[in-house]
């Protein structure tokens, strides 16, 4: 009987125990986790911060779910590092586990900046349930907050402080919020939003100290300016958790490099998640997206492979939505361009301020590659379908940002012409 250990009890990891187990009832699974909970739905901290969802709402595997499973969880124990050669991982406290086969699913941890004072009491990233906890704690004494980043991370924990009745300064490095998802004329619709929910932003600058003696009175921007508050979230970025392998001979770059099958250059070590690099089929490059629903189709699909199958996963793309006081966005796939290859894509736009809308679909040789939807975003699964699909949109490409367009159009457009598909 075979051993399997997972590193990582999130998405990745839950949707692997799922897939090992869809072919294999029997083999011992193994879970490890550094964190104190059961699996939980990282994309709704936001709202449990705001106040909007209970505790136990967040979770969603309940704890028979490992004993349905024939699943050891371990809690709150932190792999060090990998023995590819040994078969064999070893704990923080020393402690060892021997696999046959092994998934590394430990996700990414925030970016923090090299600033003084950023290990201060009263600095937080927002990546899990325990940070939530911890900043929902200290409510209560917070009047005022700044956040270090305007992208998703950011803004979400931006929206839900102000919705708990406290004064937000956004402070972001770029000429733009959400830089990584939006260009600039639909980031300006998030902006007037913000905005008119009372959140304040400042661009073109970084903080370079968070001030205090032990608790914090107050952040220095690179300006000179100095402007109070007593918490800071950090959301510049994520950093995939790689170093557990970081002396071995698994191949990394952005985050650990993966075929297919979501096999690394180790037969019998597998990766998916957030520390995933895998192909993304927009761009033809490898890159990690790291994305729940990325993580839950990943950690499948690794899950059946190392049990014996060989399904080939096609890549992912990035696929980000939120919900910016009731105005909703989605950015999949390309969403901008650089000048310099300007000239081999194509661009559809569609705009109405008052009404909050914007649309902006980018085509290459007929093929949509990538598109933003402020607003209206009724038709994001049917782009994205397109996308995945590489369906040629020659023939209906002029009724793309039509209201009327919609998913039977389609279909009934691809069984007409056998040849849409590319």
């Amino acid at each position: 009987m075979r051993q399997f250990v997972i590193i990582g009890n999130s998405a990745a990891g839950i949707a692997a125990v799922e897939g090992i187990r869809k072919k294999d009832r029997n083999s011992k699974i193994i879970v490890i986790s550094d964190e104190d909970y059961l699996s939980y739905c990282r994309c709704l901290i936001s709202y449990y911060l705001a106040g909007e969802v209970k505790e136990e709402k967040i979770f969603y595997r309940p704890e028979s779910f490992y004993k349905d499973n024939n699943v050891e969880l371990f809690l709150n124990k932190k792999v060090s590092r990998v023995e590819p050669k040994k078969n064999r991982l070893i704990c923080e406290d020393k402690s060892i586990f021997g696999y046959d086969c092994l998934l590394i699913a430990t996700g990414a941890r925030p970016k923090f900046p090299d600033i003084p004072g950023i290990k201060k009491r009263g600095v937080f990233g927002f990546r899990t349930l325990k940070d939530a906890k911890e900043i929902a704690g200290v409510l209560a004494l917070t009047k005022t907050a700044c956040i270090l980043g305007g992208g998703l991370i950011g803004l979400k924990a931006a929206s839900a402080l102000k919705k708990r009745n406290v004064e937000v300064k956004v402070v972001v490095k770029s000429k733009q919020v959400l830089s990584q998802m939006l260009d600039f004329e639909a980031a300006n619709f998030v902006l007037r939003q913000l905005e008119k929910n009372g959140i304040e932003v400042i661009f073109g600058q970084d903080v370079s100290e968070i001030i205090g003696n032990g608790d914090i009175k107050a952040v220095k921007l690179e300006s000179g300016k100095v402007f109070g508050c007593s918490l800071v979230i950090v959301g510049k970025g994520i950093l995939p958790n790689i170093d557990l392998i970081k002396e071995t001979e698994i191949n990394t770059n952005e985050g650990i490099c993966v075929d297919n099958l979501l096999n690394t250059n180790v037969s019998n070590i597998y990766a998916a998640g957030d520390c995933a690099q895998t192909l993304d089929v927009t761009t033809g490059t490898s890159s990690v997206n790291a994305l729940w629903p990325i993580a839950v189709e990943e950690g499948r699909i690794a899950g059946r492979n190392m049990a014996g199958e060989n399904i080939s996963y096609d890549g992912s793309l990035g696929m980000n939505s939120l919900e910016v006081f009731g105005l909703p966005v989605v950015s999949l796939g390309i969403y901008k361009i650089k000048e310099d290859l300007a000239s081999q894509f194509e661009e559809l736009k569609f705009q109405d301020p008052k009404a909050n809308i914007y649309k902006k679909l980018i085509l290459k040789d007929n093929l949509l590659v990538g598109a933003i939807l402020v607003g209206d975003i009724k038709n994001s699964g049917l782009f994205l379908k397109i996308i995945r699909e590489k369906i040629n949109v020659t023939s209906f490409k002029e009724r793309l940002l039509k209201d009327n367009f919609g998913f039977p159009e389609i279909m009934d457009l691809v069984n007409a012409r056998s040849k849409l598909y590319v």
